[in-house]
């Protein structure tokens, strides 16, 4: 934004020169770029952040030197009684309003000005000027426009961007006589209506867009760009000008939907004040009267909407807590009182109470309010200083638990990514959601963005595997192929289909592994993965963070492949789903090796009691190994055995380990050859081979009569 030095100097008595003006400035929290030389003036190039709508005019500038210098603002109320019409009858003035509380319209008892969208349209003031003559504004004016970056158009057209620069506030100014039945109506676009704006090109318009219209059709987008027919043209002679305020959110969304950003657009997004219409509307009255000649004449003031005022209470004490320093109440009082802000009640119980002016739509809190104490007293004015802290050092609840979970997966070789939390529309149908996390009732599953960071991504994640895949995809696109990433993360789902409701938020945990199996200092892997790597992974995982084994349910899982598919169950909760990727996935994804993927609700998990862990000595005394192959039948797993065999307590038996199967033609029907490891070990005395050995007929005993099994070798 570009503002005029030699304007400011206008506004505000100014003894600073403009490269120490720009440095104060900057200093106070209104950054300036640069100060540049135009002509006989020097302008000041600012960076403004979004939340200072109020400095986004000459005017505003000028409040901010009057605080920081104490100097007095030179602003006039511009009253325009001696420039009215002569004739009485068209001196009429309609501030009073009639209302239909029925339809929810408001307009003026003259019938000149309708509001049938108040939400959206807050107060419309009209000020028809006639007898006007349209031509080349004088050169002051435009050298005045050229400094600010603005291009010349006629005497009219320059007296509104004139004064939007000098007092924050657009306007637009229709050819009266253009108007049909003279009048406007300030009312929501209808379906399929559409308008050629000033720049020649035709736009279409929808319900939810304010338009500002005559009798019959849009005759301006509201807030945004005026109409091409009912715009000034050199044969105009009567003006109706148009200064308004509207619903910032209207404007922002309306200008996104059409592409269309303006210096009107741009302020009203942000925010204008609410209470300067009357003043601006004074003010570009008086110079249309001066230099193009016209004659005011009536005046309307529809105001439905009216601002309410906010006051903000301040504590005193609280300036040392916040910026290190204290502030006398005197000061306080002085430096918000230069600011604007109205000191409503003295103190009480310790309590300042300030009305924040209509023009800082950024005041709300008490931070705030010492926020703008610290950067007019100066931000170099705070020290160094460590905030205090009673709990330095300590990790929040379940944060060791986590820690725990990343130094598992790091100790398996496991890489951790990090993923965006917006993308594509496209995984919508791709990826099944970890069971409870979304009722499947409501209509709308997902959240939507409406103004999305990156190109395409709209939709905040509901699953983790989205990003977790792109992350492998980008890994062989690298030439890398055997790849183990987790991640740990947040997702987003509806919690209801009522508008305005907050999504449900779910930390979860996925894993994705693929290739094959590598050594240390080996250059080649020794098998490729499967899908037990990949489950064995995860009950590591869960062991980490000190829950009890998980149980594995098949199942047929949306973005799994079937057959290869589980449902996690975890203490009787089911958690999530573990396998392969489908096959049609991974040709979405272009992936010609098998990819296993796990994800899980993390935050269910943590929220389970943690298993106590028992601790016992090392064992002193040797073991006995014994390593036997059954003959199984195929419906009989190794999980099923080796419950069995804990379950009765054999005793000198101190473990049970998988050591491989065999299908072979020698062996008939869908029998297996099971080979399973006993270790044997007593905690009192060495243990002998008989002993043992004795240990060891009763399990094959018991298997035998359990299951059906017996020993094959």
């Amino acid at each position: 934004m570009n503002i005029s030095y030699n304007w400011l100097k206008e506004l505000i008595e100014i003894e600073l020169s403009p490269q120490e003006l720009a440095e104060k400035l900057t200093n106070a929290g209104l950054a300036v770029d640069s100060v540049e030389r135009f002509g006989d003036d020097y302008v000041l190039v600012f960076d403004l952040t979004s939340n200072r709508s109020d400095c986004l005019s000459h005017l505003g500038v000028a409040r901010e030197i009057k605080a920081l210098t104490g100097k007095q603002l030179k602003l006039k109320n511009y009253d325009i009684t001696n420039l009215e019409a002569s004739s009485a009858e068209s001196k009429i003035t309609c501030y009073s309003l009639e209302t239909q509380s029925e339809s929810n319209i408001y307009s003026s008892p003259c019938k000149l000005v309708t509001i049938e969208a108040p939400d959206l349209c807050h107060r419309f003031t009209a000020r028809i000027i006639r007898n006007v003559k349209v031509g080349k504004s004088p050169e002051w004016l435009i050298r005045r426009l050229e400094t600010v970056g603005e291009r010349a158009i006629n005497n009219i057209a320059d007296i509104t961007n004139y004064v939007m620069h000098e007092l924050g506030q657009p306007m637009h100014a229709f050819d009266l006589n253009r108007l049909s039945e003279n009048r406007i109506v300030v009312r929501r676009a209808k379906k399929g209506e559409k308008i050629k704006t000033l720049d020649e090109v035709e736009r279409n318009l929808d319900e939810t867009m304010l338009a500002i219209c005559d009798a019959e059709k849009p005759v301006a987008i509201a807030g945004i760009m005026g109409g091409l027919y009912s715009g000034i043209s050199e044969n105009t002679t009567d003006v109706l000008l148009e200064v308004a305020y509207f619903d910032r959110k209207s404007i922002r969304q309306t200008s996104r939907k059409l592409k269309l950003s303006t210096e009107a657009s741009y302020r009203f997004e942000r925010g204008v004040d609410i209470e300067n219409l009357v003043r601006a509307s004074n003010r570009a009255t008086e110079l249309i009267c001066e230099i193009a000649g016209g004659e005011a004449d009536r005046f309307v003031d529809v105001y439905p909407t009216k601002r309410q005022q906010i006051v903000v209470c301040l504590r005193p004490h609280k300036f040392k807590t916040l910026i290190g320093y204290d502030v006398e109440v005197e000061e306080v009082r002085r430096v918000l009182s230069l600011l604007g802000f109205k000191l409503k009640d003295s103190i009480v119980e310790d309590k300042l109470s300030f009305i924040v002016p209509s023009w800082r739509h950024d005041i709300s809190i008490e931070e705030d309010l010492v926020e703008e104490i610290a950067r007019i007293l100066g931000y170099d004015r705070i020290n160094e200083e460590l905030p205090p802290s009673f709990s330095a050092g300590e990790y929040q609840p379940n944060e060791e638990r986590k820690k725990n979970l990343r130094k598992t997966l790091a100790d398996m070789g496991f890489d951790e990514a990090i993923s965006y939390s917006f993308i594509d529309t496209v995984h919508d149908t791709r990826f099944e959601m970890v069971p409870n996390l979304v009722n499947e009732n409501l209509q709308e599953k997902f959240i939507t963005l409406k103004d999305s960071i990156i190109e395409g991504a709209v939709r905040m994640r509901p699953t983790l595997l989205a990003g977790l895949l792109d992350a492998v995809r980008t890994n062989f696109n690298r030439g890398e192929r055997n790849l183990k990433l987790f991640e740990i993360g947040r997702v987003f789902v509806s919690s209801s289909d009522e508008e305005g409701a907050f999504p449900i938020e779910r930390e979860l945990f996925a894993m994705a592994i693929t290739g094959g199996l590598m050594l240390e200092n080996r250059a080649l892997p020794i098998r490729e993965i499967d899908f037990y790597d990949i489950k064995g992974a995860l009950e590591a995982s869960l062991e980490a963070l000190q829950l009890p084994s998980p149980k594995f349910i098949e199942k047929n899982v949306k973005h799994l492949r079937k057959g290869q598919s589980a449902l996690v169950k975890v203490d009787g909760k089911e958690v999530g789903y573990i396998g392969r990727l489908s096959d049609e996935l991974a040709e979405i994804y272009k992936f010609r090796q098998p990819v296993f993927v796990a994800e899980v609700d993390l935050q269910g998990l943590l929220e389970l009691e943690p298993v106590k862990l028992i601790y016992q000595p090392l064992p002193i005394y040797p073991s006995i190994v014994r390593d036997t192959a059954f003959l199984v039948k195929g419906d009989v797993t190794f999980a099923q055995i080796k419950q069995a065999i804990k379950e009765e307590s054999f005793q000198y038996l101190s473990k049970i380990e998988f050591v491989e199967i065999y299908q072979g033609k020698e062996l008939v029907g869908d029998e297996r050859s099971l080979t399973i490891r006993f270790e044997f070990r007593s905690n009192e005395k060495t243990l002998t081979e008989e002993e043992a050995e004795e240990t060891h007929e009763q399990i094959a005993k018991f298997l035998e009569e359990k299951f059906g099994i017996r020993k094959r070798f």
